[in-house]
């Protein structure tokens, strides 16, 4: 028991790694032999436990010295034990996007996630070794017999990783080039790289300094057309396509849109699989290919291009954690909160609250165009049965749980379909609201949700997933267009109709709004514009 007390640097820095190992990787080593069968692979998939493990203890060994290797070693084991618990539950992996997609998320949202597992996890695989490591005291050996000890230690893990990688070079070749997904759920080193890439991308680029776009903005009046133009733009939430009946779903998820005259857009795919990555990215001048972070946080969007032209009107209100920076310098109104939300019930604030009181903002902005921009709570998950009120509990059973491994895939479906078919109420409703000013306005409703969802297919849940591996559930997105009878005739709704199965991205919204605004500017590109030929 003694020994036990008191130990060396290097005797904690080896059975904390293959604690590790053998506790927190379960979802490498499942992905692996799948990959890599145990019967034909034995030899390379038990290297790969030597590899991780002197992987691991290089690491330590690397980064710790008398007075940090407990913090270090603490840190690394209660998030090891949180990030094994959302690779092994939802098949997530913990990358510099998932990341920034973390930081942004709100205490609600979080609580979304807990549940008694991850306590379980937590508490067995993180705290309760953290507390064994924070009691334990490090034996000091003298300055050069640690070094001569750490020395030896990192000599060993090298000469073990270049064995082991010489004696299977085949397999880790393949490993490495054909099968890269394998190693994003290496805990910890994946997520700590992750952490740096994160870190890196955030505060390693000295101070934010927005470059102004589309300065030379301004709204080309029609002579003929005395009217204002009032536009409601829905940023939808956690929304796939295929779960739209709009889109041939064989459940009636959109009964109340199928009775309005909206245009669907069918082919419709996200610029990122989360909310942190999409939204920024969908307002942004730049495509796809190439958005980042950086670019995305540097440059203004099209809100303030819109703003530029000093003849439109923009407020944001948001009913999810908030605008992912989109919306910093226009109107910003929290809907989040009973404060503002006057339409809240089972501890949740609805979206249909969004409309209370935007009769007031018209007024005061009478004369100017305006774009009013809704941010849904949508189908959030993985709680998805708190984003319905129970008029609308209409495919059961459903999963009444965030923990939904506990559910069957068919129960988390009607809970998430459920949460589609309150999404159809609301955009009813917003319809309507804007049928109110049909005659006194060009009028316009244009919905597109942020990134879709996985449901439990092949073992996968939520979103996030790296875009190169993510499934079409992640990245194919319900995207939907109403305009009032003026605006119809105006953008020529017929011809947009024929279009609307084309194939369109998040990169297009930039330019459509711009468009139907008749915003000329040297930032806008007609052949982006949904609503031109």
């Amino acid at each position: 028991m003694k020994s036990l007390n008191k130990i060396t640097q290097t005797q904690l820095i080896l059975p904390t790694s293959l604690f590790l190992v053998v506790f927190d990787n379960y979802a490498f080593f499942t992905n692996l032999t799948k990959v890599y069968p145990l019967s034909d692979n034995f030899g390379f998939v038990v290297s790969t436990v030597f590899v991780n493990f002197f992987f691991t203890v290089l690491l330590f060994g690397l980064i710790s010295t008398k007075w940090t290797i407990k913090p270090i070693i603490i840190t690394i084991l209660i998030v090891s034990s949180l990030t094994n618990y959302f690779m092994n539950a939802y098949h997530v992996i913990i990358d510099a996007s998932m990341i920034r997609n973390m930081m942004q998320t709100n205490l609600n949202e979080s609580i979304d996630l807990l549940t008694l597992k991850q306590v379980l996890y937590f508490l067995f695989l993180g705290l309760l070794p953290s507390i064994y490591v924070y009691k334990v005291k490090i034996v000091s050996q003298g300055f050069k017999t640690e070094l001569l000890s750490r020395l030896k230690l990192l000599a060993t893990a090298l000469v073990v990783i270049g064995l082991s990688i010489f004696l299977f070079s085949k397999h880790y070749t393949s490993f490495a080039r054909e099968h890269k997904p394998l190693r994003f759920t290496v805990n910890p080193s994946y997520w700590i790289y992750s952490t740096g890439k994160y870190i890196h991308k955030t505060f390693n680029s000295g101070p934010i300094v927005v470059q102004a776009l589309g300065e030379d903005a301004k709204v080309l009046k029609n002579p003929d057309d005395n009217r204002s133009k009032l536009v409601i733009m829905i940023v939808g939430e956690a929304a796939r396509a295929d779960h739209f009946s709009l889109n041939g779903y064989q459940r009636d998820t959109n009964p109340l849109l199928a009775k309005e005259n909206i245009i669907n857009f069918s082919n419709v795919s996200s610029c990122g699989t989360s909310t942190a990555e999409s939204v920024p990215c969908m307002f942004a001048v730049y495509d796809r290919g190439d958005y980042n972070y950086k670019k995305g946080v540097t440059t203004e969007n099209v809100l303030d291009v819109l703003k530029h032209t000093k003849d439109v009107a923009v407020l944001w209100r948001d009913n999810n954690s908030d605008s992912k920076g989109v919306a910093l310098r226009v109107a910003y109104e929290d809907f989040k909160t009973p404060k503002n939300n006057t339409i809240c019930s089972e501890g949740e604030c609805r979206d249909i609250g969004m409309l209370t009181g935007l009769d007031a903002f018209i007024e005061e902005h009478k004369g100017k165009d305006i774009l009013i921009v809704l941010h849904q709570m949508g189908n959030h998950g993985p709680a998805y049965f708190k984003r319905y009120t129970k008029a609308f509990e209409k495919f059961k059973p459903t999963c009444k749980t965030n923990q939904l491994e506990a559910c069957s895939q068919q129960e988390i479906t009607n809970a998430y379909d459920n949460a589609i078919l309150y999404t159809d109420y609301f955009l009813y409703n917003v319809i309507q609201f804007l049928k109110k000013y049909d005659e006194r306005y060009d009028t316009a409703m244009i919905y597109m949700a942020d990134h879709g969802e996985s449901l439990g297919e092949s073992g996968v849940y939520l979103h996030g997933l790296p875009y190169f591996m993510a499934p079409d559930a992640q990245t194919h997105i319900g995207a939907i267009m109403w305009f009032g009878k003026h605006m119809s005739k105006e953008i020529n709704a017929d011809a947009l109709r024929e279009r609307s199965k084309k194939a369109y991205s998040q990169d297009n919204l930039f330019h459509t709004l711009l468009g139907i605004f008749n915003v000329q500017t040297k930032v806008y590109d007609a052949d982006m514009d949904m609503l031109k030929k």
